[in-house]
């Protein structure tokens, strides 16, 4: 008998549901905005005294203007299937935080005031009544989902819960229940043009600083443009990238890259921010009165193209939606729109993703890289929730997952992605999308970047993994605040220009 070695299978990974804890984040709830940042939005400064009314008048106005919505609200059979995808309920295991009963909150309201069932027999079909119980539950669980849809692509019916949460966020805003966070940074960008409030004169000092610095680096005067107009291109970028650590190396990156291509290209004051936070909150209105100042730069500058820089919902706001709001692809009719649309150059895709602009530089021959320069970082990728599920890239299917890799793949010798099952359409969620990102949600955020953490220590463990790029400001801005919770430096985390950055030739 031949001589068999005997050894063992390696483990699997078994994923366990967590043990239950009702009421667990329960009193978890984000700092409410106070009268004048809801005013200044249109809302309610507090809670208006009729405000059962007119939260019911709200949603049957949503229902009425959005059909996906109440398919969402009627479809749902309570399968499970989604209750252990979320990140927020593996990591705190409250029952509230599972996609199915976060939005069965709104769902019993639905039915007890908009279905024959639910006003005749509301017991017998999971109705009950829009009490101020309900309210706060609302305010306290929507504001621990950030909208990553990650659930919605386990649904056997497609649900998108991110909407019933978008439904829920535009309800609190419209009774003057609002959220902080979201609400004052959108007030930011119409008084200053950033999520930051930065002032043209903070980026213009900014820029000129990282001239120097770059210069100082590599000897060589690569220019960050501030409000040129004729410039071919308008690059419209996260404000983080223009103070924050690691957001700036990936500016630094971007300027890099149209230097060696030879391309004029300019920043914008008044268009200093690609975040769009009325999606985050539901708002149409929102959505769209920030994305105007898009367009209204673009025309004032007379530039060519839009490319976006590494920002993930700001890159599904772009792909998915800029079109029909602001006319920036094909869509939009209003007069400037059409206007706008003989300006830009038909011959390029708009708006561009700086990973499709720099990739398609990379596959012409038309960048060089010292890839040996990335020799210190071992690379994992982390897919940000909008760019995975929201948006596209390139010319084919899944060329969001793609292109961002073969860019790391192009400028750095040692790249090894995560688990299958938490990367690509099913990644993980940072923890801090979605109107999350504050610092009274901070104990939602650690918990809830469990499952992406897990993930990353395994490649920490077998192949040494020290850098995690992503493509998404929030995601670097939280990462950098839960690493330290999980032991990992926060230095880990990274963009992929900044990558770039460090291995391209310049001249």
């Amino acid at each position: 008998m031949a001589h068999v070695e005997v050894t063992a299978p390696p483990y699997r990974t078994i994923p366990i549901i967590p043990a239950l804890e009702p009421g667990a984040m329960a009193g978890t709830k984000s700092f409410l905005a106070n009268e004048k940042i809801q005013n200044d939005l249109g809302f309610p400064g507090t809670l208006v005294e009729n405000w059962k009314d007119v939260a019911l008048d709200k949603m049957r106005e949503l229902l009425g203007k959005q059909r996906s919505l109440q398919v969402f609200l009627d479809s749902c059979v309570h399968c499970g299937a989604c209750t252990d995808k979320c990140h927020y309920f593996l990591g705190t295991h409250d029952p509230l935080n599972m996609p199915v009963a976060r939005q069965d909150l709104m769902r019993s309201v639905y039915r007890r005031y908009f279905t024959v069932a639910g006003r005749v027999f509301p017991k017998l079909v999971g109705a009950r009544d829009l009490t101020r119980e309900t309210l706060d539950q609302w305010y306290s669980y929507y504001y621990q989902c950030s909208e990553c849809r990650r659930c919605s692509v386990f649904c056997p019916y497609g649900i998108d819960t991110a909407e019933i949460t978008m439904a829920g966020r535009e309800i609190l805003d419209a009774v003057g229940y609002g959220q902080k966070y979201t609400n004052e940074i959108i007030g930011k960008v119409h008084r200053v043009g950033n999520n930051l409030g930065l002032p043209e004169a903070a980026l213009a000092d900014t820029l000129q600083g990282l001239e120097e610095d770059v210069l100082a680096d590599t000897g060589v005067p690569v220019r960050y443009p501030l409000n040129e107009k004729g410039a071919e291109v308008l690059l419209i970028t996260p404000s983080a990238d223009f103070f924050a650590e690691p957001h700036v190396e990936s500016l630094i990156g971007y300027g890099k890259v149209f230097h060696a291509a030879g391309v004029s290209w300019t920043l914008a004051s008044f268009a200093s921010e690609a975040a769009n936070f009325g999606m985050f909150i539901g708002s149409y209105e929102q959505l769209r009165k920030i994305a105007l100042r898009i367009r209204e730069t673009a025309l004032e500058l007379g530039v060519k193209r839009i490319i976006v820089g590494e920002c993930g919902h700001a890159w599904r706001v772009a792909y998915s939606f800029w079109n029909t709001l602001v006319g920036i692809g094909a869509g939009a009719t209003d007069p400037y729109a059409v206007e706008f649309q003989k300006m830009l150059d038909p011959k390029v895709k708009q708006p561009t993703h700086i990973c499709e602009y720099t990739w398609d530089l990379i596959r012409r021959g038309a960048l060089r890289f010292d890839k040996e320069a990335n020799d210190h970082r071992i690379i994992t990728f982390h897919d940000s929730c909008n760019v995975a599920r929201g948006s596209g890239m390139g010319d084919t299917p899944y060329g969001q997952f793609e292109i961002p890799r073969n860019i790391i793949r192009s400028v750095a010798n040692h790249f090894y992605d995560m688990a299958p099952e938490t990367i690509n359409e099913r990644t993980f969620c940072c923890g801090g999308g979605g109107g999350i990102l504050t610092d009274d949600l901070l104990d939602v955020r650690v918990k809830g970047a469990l499952p992406r953490m897990e993930a990353l220590q395994q490649v920490v463990d077998e192949h040494g993994v020290n850098f995690m790029a992503t493509i998404c400001a929030i995601c670097k801005a939280q990462f950098t605040k839960v690493l330290p919770y999980y032991k990992f430096k926060m230095s880990m985390v990274g963009g992929v220009h900044q990558l770039v950055s460090t291995a391209i030739r310049l001249k």
